[in-house]
């Protein structure tokens, strides 16, 4: 059987689509579905039924996918990466956005990197979740941290952690509105005070007005920076007020750098997703790692 009608079927199968495999392999739709073809006459048996939207695998394409996808992943993976005696280190690709990457699972992950020689060695990228599940889907990452959890059977998502979110910012502020006070619950009058955020869109504090307050904030954003932890260190010197993961601002609300201007009964949460392509964690260093952080994460929540 052809190996490279065996990595076309086993990417239609975790993409659901023609048109989508054909993207992820390079080729052009035409050629996927004439691979397909060959395949199932090779067979002597359907390997998906089509839809007006996509594909979806028969009992037998399952089965095929099921006991091809881990050894394709492996063949490519040394078809990438050579194979050398002397370096039997395999290496874990991660993505996910930078600021829970960083303070969060590479300090995890870490912990297995080289370890009697049963480790792996670790690269890292960062980006949005969007980025992160197409590099993901494209075979350029093995394990993608993301906020949403990705549709079809291309890519599998385990639940990992949920961040709480807290209002927060500058003890001279909480001063001028009166907020920041012990258990307050009410709304405080925070439309005078500047915003800082990590996009024009105002991401994190829109989607808290409207979960807490059910409704949209008055001001603009006054410093915009691409990085919560930058947020952070402007909300520190006093710019203004954001919306933070508590991880990020624990210590800065514990020194009393920062307080939390509001206390709702119910904080806003966002939930953490571990990604995998379907099938790749038979591979014991990616399964190694997802066990790995999940185990983490419940330190975290």
């Amino acid at each position: 059987m052809d190996l490279a009608l065996l990595r076309t079927f086993v990417t239609v199968h975790r993409a659901g689509s023609f048109t989508r495999a054909a993207a992820l392999l390079g080729l052009s739709q035409p050629a996927v579905t004439s691979q397909i073809r060959t395949l199932e006459r090779q067979l002597g048996r359907p390997l998906f039924l089509r839809q007006a939207r996509g594909v979806t695998p028969t009992t037998i394409g399952d089965e095929l996918a099921h006991k091809a996808a881990p050894h394709l992943d492996a063949l490519v993976e040394i078809a990438e990466t050579g194979i050398d005696d002397d370096s039997p280190v395999r290496t874990l690709h991660l993505a996910g956005p930078p600021e829970f990457t960083a303070e969060r699972a590479l300090s995890a992950l870490t912990e297995l990197t080289g370890k009697d020689g049963q480790g792996f060695a670790l690269r890292a990228t960062f980006g949005n979740a969007e980025e992160a599940l197409e590099g993901l889907a494209a075979g350029h990452h093995d394990l993608a941290i993301g906020t949403a959890r990705p549709r079809g059977a291309l890519l599998t998502a385990t639940p990992l952690c949920d961040e709480e979110h807290v209002l927060v910012a500058a003890p001279r502020w909480a001063a001028q509105t009166g907020a920041g006070e012990p258990r307050r619950t009410s709304a405080p009058d925070l439309a005078h005070v500047p915003v800082v955020e990590v996009h024009e869109s105002l991401p994190f504090v829109t989607r808290y007005w409207a979960s807490v307050f059910d409704t949209c904030p008055a001001a603009p954003g006054t410093v915009v920076v691409p990085d919560l932890r930058a947020v952070l260190t402007c909300v520190i010197a006093g710019a203004g007020l954001a919306v933070l993961p508590r991880y990020l601002c624990a210590a800065a609300l514990a020194r009393g750098d920062v307080v939390a201007l509001h206390d709702p009964a119910v904080p806003p949460l966002r939930t953490y997703f571990l990604v995998v392509r379907t099938g790749t964690l038979a591979m014991p260093h990616i399964a190694r790692a997802h066990e790995w952080l999940l185990r983490a994460a419940g330190d975290w929540n």
